[in-house]
């Protein structure tokens, strides 16, 4: 298997687990949910079923590039959550402070992990 090759299966299937958390812990997420967005529930069931689509997007040759591209706008749409995150540390105790500030450069190398692969990956 080529270094691209394994790259992209791994991200799917991080991707694929992140999405199916989203139902698993339903409430973590509704937590995190930035209190100026309506339907909390609902977005959270969105953004996990993209996310499980975006994932197993990835793992198929002809939707990879596509897919990329939208796990990228997908992780730039959820940000607003790691940002509310870092900016109101009171309410995330469970977290130290520098775990969620280290979310954020994260989410950053994670968005840059799927242009990557979109880059290498063959328009269908």
């Amino acid at each position: 298997m080529k270094f691209h090759q394994l790259m992209t299966a791994l991200f799917a299937v991080l991707f694929v687990a992140a999405g199916l958390n989203h139902f698993i812990n339903m409430d973590f997420y509704v937590s995190i949910m930035p209190p100026y967005l309506p339907a909390q529930v609902e977005l959270v069931m969105i953004s996990g079923v993209f996310e499980v689509l975006g994932g197993v997007g990835l793992m198929l040759k002809q939707t990879r590039h596509l897919a990329a591209i939208g796990v990228v706008l997908l992780m730039l749409a959820v940000f607003p959550a790691n940002l509310y995150m870092a900016m109101e540390p009171e309410r995330f105790e469970q977290f130290s402070v520098l775990a969620l500030y280290l979310r954020l450069p994260l989410q950053c190398l994670l968005i840059a992990w799927a242009w990557w692969i979109f880059q290498h990956s063959e328009k269908s």
